[in-house]
């Protein structure tokens, strides 16, 4: 008899912890939601301090001390006459005004400063839950990379701001693309397990089948694409050739293996470096629309078939958002959409194969 006592009521707890269990996973996925939304405000930044030529304004890297910024005007003379060392200064803002200087100093210091306050929006709230218990033991090491990625990120950002500081008026385009992908490589990552988090439907083995592929093919070609772009932001070759479709007159323009050996032209080279986004471009949103069109034809999931609708429709409004940028000539409104959305079209990758894939299990 007390057995049997001892059974009912552990069929009455489960009800409990369940319920626990979800309410823990509601906290961590939003989250990890509002770190995300840190990241995307973090390119966006990233692009406009990019698009103003603020990423040298400050020649030092200082994790702690750099959070506080020049607050006499001694202060600011020295930081300026620090930047008055470097080439980008001497070859091209020779005679900078110390208000000029200040503009480009702030983009740069808000940048970092995001970057210092994604780092405490992450570790604190990790700690806290992970002292109270609501952190599975699966999860906490996949946490445990999600920081580490985060301090290899502001690695890479000084490794990529150390590269103009010495020989080069601007940061080494390799290592641009390295920082931007990097960054939206963290977001993915931590918003596939937000996303999974989620009380998602079980997908259904048909869906798996037929539609995985095509979900990953689009995941990885928009993690191609955004490495592009970053050689596109890191090389201007977004203001040359300001026409669409046509480049210099054709639609596949002659000079694009100018240089020797042909390999570098992808990366070194602005016409072809531009070509290959465009081209990577329609790829894309081909790829986009079949994946939507396979999703109606194959699912009869309602979340399916809107997350295959937004993948094609954000990457059809993406391919917009980048034409609008080439015909303006980057102005920094729309380059800043432009650059944001990317984002969000990420986003909606990083969801679709989410969907397919299903919650993750519940484990004892």
């Amino acid at each position: 008899m007390i057995a049997i006592a001892e059974g009912v009521k552990n069929e009455q707890m489960l009800p409990a912890k369940l319920q626990r269990l979800r309410q823990n996973r509601a906290l961590i996925r939003w989250w990890l939601y509002f770190v995300c939304a840190l990241i995307l405000a973090m390119v966006v930044v990233g692009g406009a301090t990019r698009l103003t030529e603020s990423g040298l304004s400050i020649t030092e890297w200082k994790p702690i001390h750099g959070v506080i910024p020049p607050l006499s005007e001694a202060e600011w003379e020295e930081e300026l006459e620090k930047y008055r060392q470097i080439p980008e200064y001497q070859l091209i803002n020779k005679g900078m005004s110390l208000d000029e200087f200040k503009f480009i100093f702030w983009w740069e210091w808000a940048h970092r400063l995001l970057g210092r306050f994604i780092g405490v929006a992450f570790f604190v709230p990790m700690v806290a839950f992970w002292a109270t218990g609501r952190i599975e033991p699966w999860l906490k090491p996949r946490l445990l990379v999600g920081l580490a990625l985060g301090g290899l990120q502001g690695f890479v950002g000084w490794w990529m701001v150390a590269s103009g500081l010495v020989d080069r008026v601007d940061v080494s385009q390799y290592r641009l693309a390295t920082h931007l992908t990097l960054a939206l490589f963290i977001f993915a990552y931590l918003f596939w397990i937000a996303r999974r988090l989620s009380p998602l439907p079980e997908p259904e083995i048909q869906e798996q089948e037929r539609l995985a592929g095509l979900g990953k093919l689009v995941l990885s070609l928009v993690f191609v694409q955004m490495f592009l772009g970053g050689l596109v932001a890191g090389l201007n070759a977004g203001l040359t050739f300001n026409t669409w479709p046509l480049m210099d007159g054709q639609f596949i323009p002659r000079g694009m293996l100018a240089i020797q050996p042909i390999w570098l032209n992808f990366f070194e080279n602005v016409m072809t470096v531009q070509f290959q986004h465009r081209m990577t471009a329609y790829v894309l949103v081909f790829t986009g629309v079949a994946l939507a069109w396979s999703t109606f034809r194959v699912s009869r999931r309602k979340e399916l078939r809107r997350a295959g609708a937004h993948v094609g429709g954000f990457l059809l409004l993406q391919a917009i958002f980048g034409i609008l940028t080439l015909l303006w000539h980057v102005p920094l409104s729309i380059a800043l959409v432009h650059q944001g959305f990317a984002v969000i079209v990420l986003a909606a990758a990083v969801d679709y194969v989410a969907m397919l894939k299903g919650p993750f299990a519940i484990r004892s």
